[in-house]
């Protein structure tokens, strides 16, 4: 099993959930987070004061996928999120250990 995290851009969020669940994906987590890489932010004018955003906005999407179905996952989310552009986000995969969900009791693939 494994634990997929990717930071993507807000406005590719439901490319990417429409992509995931044809995948086969059955549950996400979307979190709104801020950070920057590469881009290091950028400028914009407000009422005529410019001023710097350091910590752009992002969306952090986690999926817990069974090692099968990992491929696919990982497929959906650069497909959905590319733009060629910099700043169109990272992904990040972990090995877990265990899935317990907490209503049945059902461990593992079980759980997912």
């Amino acid at each position: 099993m494994k634990r997929v995290d990717a930071i993507i851009r807000p406005h590719q969020l439901e490319d990417v959930k429409s992509r995931l669940t044809k995948a086969g994906v059955e549950g996400i987590t979307v979190s709104d987070v801020r950070g920057f890489g590469r881009q290091k932010g950028h400028s914009e004018v407000y009422r005529g004061t410019e001023y710097a955003v350091e910590f752009l906005p992002k969306i952090q999407v986690t999926i817990l996928a069974s090692d099968d179905l990992l491929p696919k996952v990982l497929e959906a989310i650069t497909e959905g999120a590319r733009t060629g552009k910099i700043g169109d986000g990272k992904i990040f995969v972990t090995a877990l250990e265990e899935v317990i969900r907490i209503r049945t009791g059902d461990r593992g693939d079980a759980a997912i």
